[in-house]
């Protein structure tokens, strides 16, 4: 279960967080390792509300946290480390990342973002911001699923054609505890312990 609702960007502010791998390590007799992974891409996990002092934030964040059902239901998250196609500082172009080739009858593609040799898919995309190009020429016919982060162009790229985007994107997250822990310091602020959130796989 998902909405479709972005975390208010103030209840966010002091946020601490960033990418998890899982790494299994054997050491053998001879004390060479043997490293491998299940996971093909890392998972972001986030601590929210630290930073809260006033009521009305927190209660905010309560609400929010009510709406959601704790940990039941999924919700958009903005990353302020990375929330784009490019460097936090860059302006989006439509050649950011290659999301596909032509091939004369494909008018699919998914968008993603490349981290060396890593590729992430970006299921949620920020409304309005997706830019793409065919062999590095912008155009406009296209659509995209900002709830999957599918983009369909009006025609099919030539075979061997470059397909590229650039866009915002938020990261689909859940709490990750069913508990909120308000201390109250004075009639209008208050402490909040640090509330999880964790990145959803396939949302």
């Amino acid at each position: 279960m998902f909405d479709e609702v972005r975390l208010p960007a103030r209840l966010a502010f002091g946020s601490t967080g960033g990418v998890e791998r899982r790494t299994e390590v054997v050491e053998l007799a001879s004390g060479y390792e043997r490293r491998s992974t299940p996971w093909a891409t890392g998972r972001r996990r986030y601590l929210i509300g630290a930073g809260l002092r006033s009521l009305d934030d927190m209660a905010a964040l309560t609400d929010f946290f009510e709406a959601r059902q704790g940990r039941l239901r999924g919700f958009r998250f903005k990353d302020f480390a990375d929330f784009k196609s490019c460097a936090p500082s860059g302006e989006v172009t439509p050649t950011d990342q290659v999301i596909g080739a032509g091939d004369g009858a494909q008018t699919r593609f998914v968008l993603v973002k490349a981290y060396g040799a890593v590729r992430r898919v970006i299921a949620k995309p920020v409304d309005g911001t997706v830019r793409v190009a065919v062999d590095g020429v912008e155009t406009t016919d296209f659509e995209v699923d900002t709830a999957t982060g599918e983009v369909t162009l009006g025609f099919a790229p030539e075979a061997g054609t470059v397909v590229s985007a650039g866009f915002w994107f938020d990261t689909p997250v859940r709490f990750d505890t069913d508990r909120l822990e308000v201390t109250l310091e004075s009639f209008e602020a208050g402490r909040m312990a640090a509330v999880p959130l964790v990145e959803i796989r396939g949302a």
